[in-house]
């Protein structure tokens, strides 16, 4: 089974998007609670699911401020 490597995929776990951006996973679970607004994160179940593109965009207009 080939492993789709993270820069292509559009979802990513908490872990895995923690290891991506280089931030703490409970950091990234803090941010996507308080910033379910903003579209990057959606909570599946009992665990948060990380849309990579639009964190990439929330990290960079962030940055910005």
């Amino acid at each position: 089974m080939r492993q789709t490597p993270l820069n292509e995929r559009y979802w990513l776990s908490s872990r895995e998007a923690a290891d991506y951006f280089g931030i703490g996973e409970k950091k990234l679970r803090r941010l996507a609670e308080n910033n379910l607004y903003h579209g990057f994160a959606v909570y599946n179940g009992n665990r948060y699911m990380i849309i990579r593109k639009k964190l990439e965009e929330f990290l960079e207009s962030a940055e910005s401020i």
